[in-house]
């Protein structure tokens, strides 16, 4: 069964609102150019310009849906690999009999949505892809360093891309990091304080500085250990070590994850199998964006 990201969204959420509110940014007063443009009938052909994996199309077909667009024809789907013809540009879809005015007014708000979101996407799929060449056999995840207002997009775009999107918010699971850690006291009291508060149902991640801050996480019980900032060889060390130490522990279960540093340029170097996961912000923070285009027919 082919499963599509589309699912993911709910049916009436947020994201709906979102958009009817990007609209209203772009035109908050008058919209002079569709004054002069009117309600000729006119076809539109969205192209992509360059080579890249798409995402992003359930927030366009909304824009669209808002603005009166109604007869598309589309070529691609979310997750689809558009390979450059020798023109140059790829036909996404084409708009017929839709009033121009109705067509300008989503043209810059989907595009810069599909630019964005494919941007993500596409570099989740070369960063995965990367990492499966390597023998790398784990997860590779994004962060919560996303754009403000823009998570639900940049965050759908990572898992179109192939990517885990880590935790979505604060109460997606309990991350207790340095500053958490610090003010509390301790590593341990800091754990026994959490699953008070979230129960058996919510996991405890901890994030350590050495391999004597993640055996005390492990011992008070947490769920995943962040490896924060360790140089290649540090993590690779550490890993091992502490693998070796609570392999026979048959009541302590934990996953390894390893934060900090992880790019294109030297994924090769940090990959190890004995880590679980790479969370990384590389994927959605300063990644490119993705060329599209909407041209009016004459």
């Amino acid at each position: 069964m082919s499963l599509d990201p589309l699912h993911l969204l709910p049916i009436n959420g947020k994201w709906k609102q979102d958009i009817t509110d990007w609209l209203s940014e772009d035109v908050a007063s008058f919209d002079y150019g569709g004054y002069v443009v009117g309600e000729a009938l006119t076809d539109a052909t969205l192209y992509c310009k360059q080579n890249a994996l798409i995402s992003g199309l359930p927030f366009v077909k909304e824009v669209f849906n808002q603005c009166g667009i109604q007869n598309i024809k589309w070529y691609y789907k979310d997750g689809d690999y558009i390979n450059l013809n020798k023109e140059g540009k790829v036909i996404v879809a084409e708009i017929h009999d839709t009033p121009v005015r109705n067509i300008l007014l989503a043209e810059r708000l989907s595009l810069n949505i599909l630019s964005r979101c494919s941007g993500i996407a596409t570099k989740s799929f070369i960063t995965i892809t990367k990492a499966r060449e390597s023998g790398y056999k784990g997860i590779i995840a994004g962060t919560r360093k996303t754009t403000p207002g823009l998570r639900l997009l940049e965050k759908y775009s990572m898992l179109v891309g192939g990517c885990d999107t880590h935790r979505y918010d604060l109460s997606s699971m309990i991350m207790l990091k340095d500053n958490h850690i610090w003010s509390f006291g301790s590593i341990t009291k800091a754990v026994q304080a959490a699953k008070k508060a979230g129960g058996f149902t919510v996991k405890i991640e901890v994030e350590v500085q050495s391999e004597e801050e993640a055996n005390e996480a492990i011992e008070a019980g947490a769920d995943v250990i962040m490896l924060d900032n360790f140089t290649p060889n540090e993590l690779k060390i550490a890993a091992t070590n502490i693998r070796n130490k609570w392999n026979n522990v048959s009541n302590k279960s934990f996953l390894l994850e390893c934060s900090g540093g992880l790019t294109l340029e030297n994924i090769k170097d940090f990959l190890s199998n004995e880590i679980d996961i790479y969370s990384t912000s590389s994927i959605h923070q300063g990644c490119g964006i993705v060329d599209f285009s909407l041209k009016v027919v004459k």
